[in-house]
């Protein structure tokens, strides 16, 4: 049997400096992927606040509109809801209450993490919400306890806890006014 002969191969020990400067691109481009999962996720809320608010047709037709009288959280509470959870979500669809908080909670999360400020209280808020849209559905269809709702809710506190407003996007301007001075919780 023939073998083929390997050539012997050196390995150059990387300076401080390259491991430094690898390490630092890696970390600037993390920063980036972060940056822009975040603009996406704000994205999907904002758009579900604008789908319901004016009934753009992709899940709000425009005769169900909220500026046409209609209930941002009927649908879902109302026809969506299955489970333990169910006789409490249909009780609350449609209460006004239930769509300002809803409705104020879409635009509020989306606006933040598009703009990438207040990425605390945006983190904790969309946790709430996409824990409730995640208990309206018990149990959830494609797995055994696992849901997107949970996995966006997770994404976004990673987000928050790892700065992630303040690359493209207005953290870092946010983080030094005066009043997230005084009150550090609206980073």
């Amino acid at each position: 049997m023939a073998t083929i002969a390997q050539k012997p191969t050196t390995t150059v020990a990387a300076t401080g400096a390259e491991k430094s400067t690898a390490a630092t691109s890696s970390v600037a481009a993390a920063r980036y992927v972060f940056a822009g999962v975040r603009i996406a996720l704000g994205t999907v809320f904002l758009w579900a606040f604008l789908d319901k608010l004016f009934g753009l047709g992709h899940e709000t037709a425009a005769k169900a509109a909220w500026i046409n009288g209609g209930h941002p959280t009927t649908g879902f509470l109302k026809f969506a809801a299955a489970g333990p959870f169910k006789g409490f979500y249909n009780s609350i669809a449609g209460a006004a209450w239930a769509d300002w908080l809803f409705m104020l909670a879409l635009a509020g999360i989306g606006i933040a993490l598009i703009l990438g400020i207040g990425m605390r209280i945006a983190a904790a808020s969309a946790t709430v919400l996409l824990v409730m849209m995640f208990t309206a559905v018990l149990p959830p269809a494609n797995h055994v306890f696992m849901d997107d709702h949970l996995i966006y809710a997770g994404t976004i506190v990673g987000l928050a806890l790892t700065g992630a407003g303040t690359t493209l996007g207005l953290g870092k301007w946010w983080n030094r006014t005066a009043l997230v001075q005084k009150a550090p919780w609206l980073k």
